[in-house]
């Protein structure tokens, strides 16, 4: 009788299981369509040098929840020297004491600039509201001060975008699994991660409270499925093209004339000699 429950039940689970399976887009799959995704986002830049508007993206989300990735899908292709992503340390003793959103003002993008905040501001209402790094006045103060913060630069002519990165938890405890096990990938993890894995439920009502203080209609948030990441990142990345404005900018002409002569070769003369190529 034992035996029949235990095969019931798995069989239960084993439907459960294949219910929550994810439908992931496959590596070739996902480059094919990324690659014009990627050709729209250097269109996008160049606007940004034409007309000189500002662009700022938050990326926010629970660790691991793939928000270095998309920001690499983003910035991979674009110029270094106008697109930048800004991921700040925890604050020093000094900044503890400042205007909490000042350390992140000398970040904000100048003119035909892009920067990608691998998080931000909202630290404060997520990570230091869950594990207890600020007090419940701060955290209140926050709330009720980052609409107006947002909304000046808005106002200044920002074009500010937020997201938020979703994860499930069995998503999450897999990811974190692969971290403790690739040793390319064990820096992410910290004891704040660690710890993390406890307050699943604690962030989610935390991040509940954020929203609710923190969507409106001047700055709202995005809220994107990063469950599969690759899909997650074409989500997001469609998105925020699809909420720009028309960004064609006719390309700039480059003619490479002839060289008139042979092509030289790398000379070294001297002491200095090159090193052998890796075999």
């Amino acid at each position: 009788m034992g035996k029949k429950n235990d095969k019931g039940g798995a069989t239960k689970a084993g439907k459960a299981a294949k219910a929550d399976k994810i439908d992931r887009i496959g590596k070739a799959e996902y480059l094919e369509k990324l690659a014009p995704l990627q050709l729209e986002l250097n269109e996008l830049a160049r606007w940004l040098q034409h007309t000189g508007r500002r662009l700022l993206v938050v990326i926010e989300g629970r660790d691991t929840a793939g928000k270095g990735g998309v920001i690499s899908a983003i910035s991979e292709t674009l110029n270094p020297r106008q697109c930048r992503v800004v991921a700040l340390p925890k604050p020093t003793e000094r900044e503890r004491t400042e205007w909490y959103f000042q350390r992140w003002v000398p970040h904000l993008p100048a003119a035909s600039e892009i920067v990608l905040l691998d998080r931000s501001w909202y630290n404060r209402a997520g990570v230091e509201r869950v594990m207890g790094f600020c007090t419940a006045d701060e955290t209140a103060a926050f709330l009720q001060q980052a609409p107006a913060f947002e909304r000046l630069l808005v106002d200044d002519g920002v074009l500010l975008f937020k997201y938020w990165l979703t994860v499930d938890q069995a998503q999450q405890e897999e990811r974190f699994a692969e971290r403790l096990a690739e040793p390319l990938k064990r820096w992410k993890l910290s004891a704040i991660d660690l710890q993390a894995r406890e307050k699943y439920a604690d962030y989610g009502r935390a991040r509940a409270a954020m929203l609710k203080a923190t969507h409106h209609k001047h700055t709202p948030w995005t809220l994107v499925d990063f469950n599969d990441q690759r899909r997650g990142r074409l989500t997001l990345i469609r998105h925020l093209l699809d909420a720009l404005p028309d960004v064609s900018v006719p390309e700039t002409s480059i003619d490479f004339p002839p060289l008139g002569h042979a092509p030289s070769k790398e000379r070294f003369d001297g002491p200095l000699k090159p090193i052998k190529p890796f075999a």
